[in-house]
């Protein structure tokens, strides 16, 4: 098999040098404001995080924007679900009922900040969030370090020899040897996990989204 670890380094690099930076670098900075502000802003990129498992992240992001940290935290069940059916946006139901399930946890930043693990306990004890939207949750916080295992990249790693197959399911551990991968082609390009994804991400669909 041809090894193309380097084709797609030198796709980033070249990403790095060009318009699409900027973006990037936007977002990173947008993603370390987010880090300062409280418990409530925090809650909502979470709902948005329970939105986005197995769904578009556009119109999860329109879902928060209709909704805003106000409307995660206290309309009904239903009128999340309308909001959500309305965007056109999957598993209506669900996802509204795992929202108001994690109100428990509106104090969300001020739990993490205790916890030496935040995305086991996230894993562990939000309904909704697997490794993947935990991992897309403590980025979007300010949190860089993490890899989020899309199909997305997970499809650009197999394309480019970095793993030899595409998971059907990603349990914990094949979660975290994957995430060792990715985070090993983010040395190779100085940068961390939180970058490498943006650019990634921008090199299979062509936006820069959250």
């Amino acid at each position: 098999m041809i090894v193309l670890h380097d084709e797609m380094i030198k796709k980033i690099n070249k990403l790095k040098k060009s318009p699409i930076s900027k973006v990037v670098k936007r977002r990173l900075s947008e993603f370390r404001q987010l880090n300062k502000k409280g418990n409530d802003e925090w809650f909502s990129e979470l709902c948005f995080c329970i939105l986005t498992a197995n769904s578009r992240a556009a119109t999860a992001i329109d879902i928060q924007e209709d909704l805003k940290c106000r409307g995660f935290l206290n309309n009904s069940r239903s009128e999340i679900r309308d909001c959500i059916k309305k965007n056109k946006h999957r598993f209506h139901n669900n996802k509204a009922r795992f929202i108001l399930e994690a109100r428990k946890y509106k104090n969300i930043k001020d739990i993490l900040k205790k916890e030496k693990e935040p995305r086991e306990w996230l894993v562990k004890n939000i309904k909704g969030i697997g490794w993947k939207e935990s991992s897309h949750f403590l980025r979007n916080v300010g949190c860089f370090n993490y890899a989020i295992l899309d199909r997305h990249i997970i499809r650009l790693m197999y394309e480019h020899n970095y793993i030899k197959q595409t998971p059907k399911s990603l349990s914990k551990n094949t979660y975290l040897a994957i995430e060792e991968k990715f985070k090993d082609i983010a040395n190779k390009l100085d940068m961390d996990p939180a970058e490498l994804d943006l650019y990634m991400w921008y090199i299979k669909t062509g936006r820069v989204l959250k």
